[in-house]
């Protein structure tokens, strides 16, 4: 099965990516497959034409196990993470698993996931089974809520992933 990590911070090899790479390896113990960094798609998210977005769409529409990472700005994903999302055709996530994790500085926002990503995702028909996770300031494995959080959502991740 495909595992794909898809980090939507406007900074390529950001802290954002840190995390949402070691979210995937944590629900499905071993790497993914693919870990698509946004901002290092350039120039060509802004058009609907380019090859290296195409190939890094069809990347995660051919997903079973999708995370999708993004830090909070202004209580909400990132627009670079929209603009790449823009890309997908209706319903383009429809048989991808995603779990939504967000990364940001105050715990005021901590229901981002659950108010702005989650719901994008289920709106492009991905199967989103569990909450999402927000993590406050730097990404630890063993933050206790985060380790609560796996324990209640890796039996909702599909067998063989």
């Amino acid at each position: 099965m495909s595992v794909v990590a898809v980090v939507g911070n406007p900074k390529p090899k950001s802290r954002t990516l840190e995390a949402t790479a070691m979210v995937a390896r944590k629900l499905v113990g071993r790497e993914p497959d693919s870990v698509i960094d946004v901002a290092t798609l350039g120039p060509g998210l802004l058009g609907f034409e380019d090859a290296g977005v195409a190939r890094a769409v069809e990347t995660v529409r051919a997903a079973k196990v999708l995370v999708v990472g993004s830090p909070t700005f202004k209580a909400t994903f990132s627009g670079v993470l929209k603009v790449f999302l823009d890309q997908f055709p209706t319903d383009g996530l429809l048989g991808v698993t995603a779990f939504a994790v967000m990364v940001g500085g105050n715990p005021s926002h901590a229901l981002a996931p659950e108010l702005s990503l989650r719901p994008l995702l289920s709106e492009m028909g991905a199967s989103c089974p569990a909450p999402g996770f927000y993590f406050v300031g730097e990404a630890k494995e063993d933050d206790p809520r985060f380790v609560a959080w796996l324990e209640r959502v890796r039996p909702l991740v599909p067998r063989g992933a």
